[in-house]
């Protein structure tokens, strides 16, 4: 995973082997798999390379195949569906060899005005100086150190806004029928400022909803999330872009999960900028319990 802000960058600027096939590198992981996330930033990038400047993607719709293989490069290739008067459509595959690992489709649009609303940010969030950090909350109450989970996200200025013992609390409740709600507050920004192009900021956004949102899924229950005993995977991805916002400024990722069922997990996340809601997304994953003593007792 991305260590720095510049190696997050230097991951989406693809290198072209057509006008329609792209091939983006992989900086490596302690993962078993590469990060979806940033397979889902990389194919924005590549749909990016193929539609007119003026257009902003919207909303994209994906589908995690395979487990990518961490170290390896990823190619992409880009279909181009449809160029109308004011949206663009493209599909986009990811392969790793004869392996194809992800597929997503994405629509473009020429920004133009109209009627807007958007749900109000939530209240009582801490600021994010007042939050501890991704690396503390985890660091404590998973196998993996604070160094371990620093250098996973180390591009990335992550606090938790929810009270971090949100992660454990149902392994703590006295009646254990009475789950606690699946809900999860994150602040979310870079660590350095970003170059002034929208579809880097885009791509980041895409890259930084996959951080939490799965785990979601697992807060009600007496689970380490991804922790021995337990498969963790996403499936699919669906995201929409509502307003520009930059990926560099603080972001609160307000994420819930309303169900899960059958060994797989379903969260809603909705990104804030300044108290204005400026992307939404939706993700079902794999949270398959392998062997019962995984349950925190």
């Amino acid at each position: 995973m991305p260590e720095t802000v510049a190696e997050l960058i230097s991951i989406l600027e693809l290198e072209a082997v057509s006008e329609s096939r792209f091939v983006g590198v992989d900086s490596g992981s302690s993962r078993q798999r590469v990060f979806g996330g940033k397979v889902l930033a990389q194919a924005l990038m590549a749909g990016y390379r193929t539609v007119a400047p003026s257009r902003i993607a919207h909303s994209l719709g994906a589908y995690f195949l395979r487990g990518g293989i961490p170290g390896h490069p990823i190619t992409y290739s880009v279909e181009r569906t449809r160029d109308g008067g004011s949206f663009s459509a493209r599909r986009v595959q990811a392969s790793q060899g004869e392996r194809v690992i992800f597929s997503m489709v994405a629509s473009f649009h020429d920004l133009e005005p109209g009627l807007n609303h958007a749900d109000a940010a939530p209240l009582d969030v801490p600021e994010p100086e007042l939050c501890p950090p991704l690396s503390e909350v985890l660091g404590a109450n998973s196998r993996r150190t604070v160094e371990a989970w620093g250098q996973e996200w180390g591009a990335l200025d992550t606090r938790f806004a929810s009270d971090p013992r949100v992660v454990y609390r149902a392994a703590q409740a006295s009646q254990p029928h009475q789950q606690p709600d699946a809900a999860l507050k994150v602040w979310v920004r870079t660590q350095s400022p970003l170059p002034a192009d929208h579809r880097i900021h885009q791509a980041v956004l895409a890259y930084l909803s996959d951080l939490t949102l799965l785990a979601v899924s697992a807060v009600p229950h007496p689970v380490e999330f991804a922790g021995p005993g337990m498969m963790a995977a996403s499936i699919d991805h669906s995201m929409w872009f509502h307003r520009p916002a930059r990926a560099d400024q603080w972001l609160l990722y307000d994420q819930v999960s309303p169900s899960a069922s059958a060994g797989l997990g379903f969260s809603f996340g909705r990104l804030f900028s300044h108290g204005q809601l400026v992307a939404s997304c939706a993700q079902e994953g794999l949270i398959r319990l392998t062997d019962p003593a995984a349950l925190v007792r």
